[in-house]
């Protein structure tokens, strides 16, 4: 079997991301260091062979190689998590987990961006880059409060999915850009219960709720 591969930035969230997932399906990887601040390494031409658009994370599984958070997480989840938990196959459910990678996908880099121009120095409006942020996050707070009054401390269904692993990194790491977590009392709570999944890893500016 062939040894995956991750060109990894350690404080980069998406990066974190793939780490968390490996971590709880307890794969095996290796890790391939990139400079991405302040060398920007994942622009330069060799990387960008592997990914054209220039970003992180990237994973190589043999001669397969993948780039997009979310597709490699839902790679990962099909070819490691034979049970369907992270990625369902119920139809409904499955549905609904996508939902929530195509959220992460297209409305969060906001608030990851937010993240790169106030912890690194990155060029961005960060006042509007955090006002679209909280926005996203009253959705995922509104979203979970519906959840935890069915009973519920989930994005979808009774367990963890790939909807909580993709959402739960940019909000937990969000007061590195100025927003209060006490605005969102049910993601707090969340927060609390995603750490205590079997695998779980953090890494600096993660939250540790008591």
């Amino acid at each position: 079997m062939s040894a995956l591969t991750l060109y990894n930035y350690d404080l980069d969230d998406s990066c974190y991301r793939v780490r968390l997932l490996l971590s709880m399906l307890g794969q095996p990887y290796e890790t391939y260091a990139v400079d991405m601040v302040p060398g920007n390494e994942q622009e330069s031409p060799a990387m960008r062979a592997l990914n054209p658009l220039g970003s992180l994370p990237i994973l190589k599984d043999g001669d397969l190689v993948l780039y997009g958070t979310e597709a490699i997480l839902a790679y990962l989840a099909k070819a490691h998590d034979p049970a369907g938990t992270w990625l369902p196959g119920d139809p409904l459910a499955f549905g609904r987990v996508s939902q929530w990678l195509t959220f992460s996908a297209t409305i969060l880099p906001a608030a990851s961006m937010a993240r790169k121009v106030s912890l690194f120095g990155l060029a961005g409006d960060e006042d509007a880059l955090r006002a679209t942020s909280r926005q996203a996050f009253r959705i995922m707070d509104d979203h979970m409060v519906l959840q935890q009054m069915q009973g519920t401390e989930w994005f979808v269904g009774n367990g963890p999915t790939l909807a909580d692993l993709t959402l739960f990194p940019i909000f937990a790491l969000s007061r590195d850009f100025g927003i209060d977590h006490d605005e969102f009392p049910a993601l707090r709570r969340w927060v609390r219960r995603f750490r205590t999944i079997k695998g779980f890893k953090t890494m600096p500016g993660i939250p540790d709720y008591h």
